[in-house]
């Protein structure tokens, strides 16, 4: 493998590497905040070959992506389903990691792009794929996640102008995909402005409670007649190895039977990105759903609470964020929430 590279200082010689490889192996809002960074590596490239390697968990994130060539991915050991072939299962995704290492590997990848910084995992498969260069984002760049991941482009000699300033995020969703959802909806939906309620959140102090996302849903539905389709994230409470909120979208759900709303099951990540790009504007609390909803261009209010909204907004879609000194969004009141909606652009 060629020399280290950081974004510290540009590459020895500027050129046009043939063949770029980006890895981002960890969440999905990571995933959509590196978007910007492969369309500007598109349109200085032009010509390149440019592929990305991500996990089972989050490739789907960038499905018809216009500026990317291949994507490849990996299932994680903490993805492997459970149960009694769960042995079997690492041991057939150990053996598909190894494969697709050896594919990269054939492949004479110029460079290796680690937007999310020294990671050991994306470190070590830097280093098995043996690209001529690796670039590394630099821990002394700050702002938001987009920014970080667009500083690796000042080793290509890219302005810095350039490279606080990119462009949005960008999802695509499965147009007939969205199309059978929206086929799928009750009568009572039609021809209503949608808006996403999306009540699941990773931590436990971004999880808004279920009784208020139904008394503001109330209030919307009297000041604007329009329709709500419900996101979760499927599955039960006590699930180890992927935790749901069933539960509470069948308790959303009690509590609005006569409003026109729609529970949208989404088991896979392409029925998420589908189900949200049906809707006007989207209601959230900061995680991978409201970073797919900002790649999809939809204005939302997000609840923050102990993340950081410096790094973490959503990027370039007209938004207004809610973060309560507590950094906990069970402090945000209904009336806060419904104040915030009502300052956001174009709704």
């Amino acid at each position: 493998m060629g020399d280290l590279n950081t974004v510290d200082g540009k590459l020895d010689q500027i050129h046009q590497p043939r063949k770029i490889l980006v890895i981002r192996r960890d969440n999905i809002g990571d995933l959509v905040c590196t978007t910007p960074l492969l369309a500007a590596l598109r349109a200085r490239f032009p010509d390149a070959w440019i592929g990305v390697l991500a996990n089972s968990y989050n490739a789907p994130v960038l499905s018809g992506n216009p500026h990317v060539d291949d994507v490849f991915a990996y299932t994680k050991g903490k993805h492997v389903a459970s149960g009694q072939s769960q042995r079997w299962a690492q041991w057939r995704a150990l053996w598909q990691r190894l494969r697709l290492i050896a594919h990269l590997r054939r492949r004479r990848i110029d460079e290796v792009i680690l937007p999310g910084g020294e990671q050991a995992s994306a470190r070590r498969f830097a280093r098995w794929i043996a690209p001529r260069r690796v670039l590394v984002a630099s821990p002394a760049t700050t702002g938001h996640e987009v920014e970080r991941s667009m500083a690796c482009l000042a080793a290509y000699g890219i302005a810095d102008v350039d490279i606080t300033m990119p462009t949005s995020c960008t999802v695509v969703a499965d147009v007939a995909l969205a199309n059978r959802l929206a086929a799928s909806l009750p009568p009572a939906l039609a021809g209503r402005r949608l808006i996403a309620l999306q009540l699941s959140a990773r931590k436990p102090k971004q999880r808004w409670p279920v009784e208020r996302f139904a008394a503001l849903a109330r209030q919307l539905y009297a000041a604007h007649d329009c329709g709500f389709l419900l996101f979760w994230s499927p599955g039960a409470a006590d699930d180890p190895l992927h935790p749901g909120d069933d539960a509470k979208a069948a308790e959303l759900v009690a509590q609005t039977r006569d409003l026109p709303l729609a529970a949208v099951p989404t088991h896979e990540l392409a029925e998420l990105i589908a189900g949200l790009s049906l809707c006007d504007a989207v209601i959230c609390s900061d995680g991978g759903a409201m970073h797919i909803a900002a790649g999809l261009g939809k204005p939302m209010v997000c609840l923050f609470g102990n993340s950081d909204a410096a790094r973490w907004h959503p990027w370039r879609v007209p938004h207004v964020l809610l973060q309560p000194e507590s950094r906990d969004v069970a402090d945000i009141s209904v009336a806060e929430a419904l104040a915030a909606w009502r300052r956001l652009p174009a709704v």
